[in-house]
């Protein structure tokens, strides 16, 4: 089993996994049980149990790749990285592979140069060949194998290299050797600092690593405005600034970098595309593939679009419908008790966070954007709720 000890705050929860039930090779000797505890008066993180083990795989050096979900954002590349930076500081040889293309905006960060792309035609064979050689594989910012794709996580499922699974996403599959997960932390990137200072290597940490990690945690909290920064979060931020890492020019590359077409293409969608039904209190964005093609769409031309349905006054449910490459894709979000992720899980084959999460249906756009208007009667009382309990904003 593995299994993993984690307080935060208040709270102490512990869960218990079963090792992989694809065929691997023993776990024996690599640490079957990965324990860790959060202290509440302090933001270290004390290894309890076999963490010891991980440690000795690694005080020789190895060979390693890290990965993330498919079309990474902030968290998962600026995790990667981060770690990355670390491990090749400790001796090790290093590759960050990314399933898929990322958005422009991302590709500032230290060692972005160095990233391959598993889907890349003209890097696919050198990615499937250093996980075939690989000693240990690290996971970042996904709790399902499959986030990878289908052909790369058989590739990883081939390897006889040890996985290790850092992530924050709730229900995380059995697919790791060893285990750090937290779904009260902020993000991942949040969580690679923590390992850091817990493998020791907190004086390592300089303003490259700071700045990966910084990325990851401002996305992911919505630039410090979600429920998950916590006090941690802003201690890290602390430390990471008296490293001399200069907060500002993260903000600015991260969110003061758009190309016309991408400001062209918000525009549209706020003007065109956006319904609300302020009778259930949500309201949604809908583009077509037509739409995209209009305007020149690329990969992370969309990213934060849903957050703007969400800051409409009464609002307590969103989501963005996006049609590309045959599918509709769907990006969700709520605020309050409503579980975003189950609405996902239930309805739209994904997950996620509770008031983040994300889906996919075979559906085309006019079709999914129906099927969703159709479901919201069944949640009003709950999306009354919601609004209810929201702060008096006068």
């Amino acid at each position: 089993m593995l299994g993993l000890l984690l307080q935060h705050g208040d709270e102490i929860s512990h869960f218990a996994v079963p090792v992989p039930s694809f065929d691997r090779p023993s776990a024996q000797g690599c640490g079957k049980l990965l324990i860790l505890r959060r202290r509440m008066e302090t933001t270290k993180m004390r290894a309890i149990s076999n963490f010891e083990q991980l440690q000795r795989l690694l005080a020789e050096p190895k060979k390693i790749v890290i990965t993330m979900h498919q079309r990474p954002d902030a968290d998962a590349l600026g995790s990667s990285l981060a770690l990355c930076l670390f491990l090749q500081k400790e001796g090790h040889q290093v590759t960050v592979i990314a399933p898929t293309p990322y958005a422009d905006f991302l590709k500032w960060m230290p060692s972005n140069s160095d990233v391959l792309v598993y889907e890349d035609e003209a890097q696919h064979e050198a990615s499937q060949k250093l996980v075939a050689e690989a000693d240990l594989i690290y996971c970042l910012d996904f709790s399902c194998i499959n986030r990878v794709g289908h052909k790369f996580a058989a590739d990883i499922q081939k390897s006889d290299a040890k996985v290790v699974l850092i992530d924050h996403h709730i229900d995380p599959e059995d697919f790791a050797d060893f285990v750090l997960w937290d779904h009260h932390a902020s993000s991942t990137a949040e969580l690679i600092y923590e390992y850091i200072v817990l493998s020791g290597g907190k004086d390592e940490v300089d303003v490259a690593i700071g700045e990966c990690i910084y990325a990851g945690m401002m996305t992911d909290t919505g630039s410090f405005r979600f429920p998950s920064t916590s006090a941690n979060v802003h201690r890290i931020i602390a430390d990471l600034m008296e490293k001399g890492l200069d907060h500002s020019r993260i903000h600015r590359l991260v969110y003061d970098d758009n190309n016309e077409t991408r400001l062209r293409l918000l525009g549209f969608a706020l003007s065109e595309r956006l319904e609300i039904s302020y009778e259930y209190h949500t309201a949604f964005f809908k583009l077509s593939a037509e739409d995209l093609k209009r305007f020149d769409y690329r990969t992370g031309d969309t990213e934060g679009i849903v957050n703007y349905a969400l800051s409409i006054s009464g609002i307590v449910f969103a989501a963005f419908f996006s049609e590309k490459d045959g599918a509709t894709k769907i990006s969700f979000r709520s605020v309050g008790d409503f579980p975003a992720n189950e609405f996902a899980g239930k309805y739209f084959n994904g997950g996620g966070h509770k008031n983040a999460a994300g889906g996919r249906t075979e559906e085309p756009v006019e079709e999914a954007v129906e099927r969703f208007k159709s479901l919201l009667p069944a949640y009003k009382e709950q999306l009354d709720a919601c609004v209810d309990a929201l702060p008096d904003m006068a």
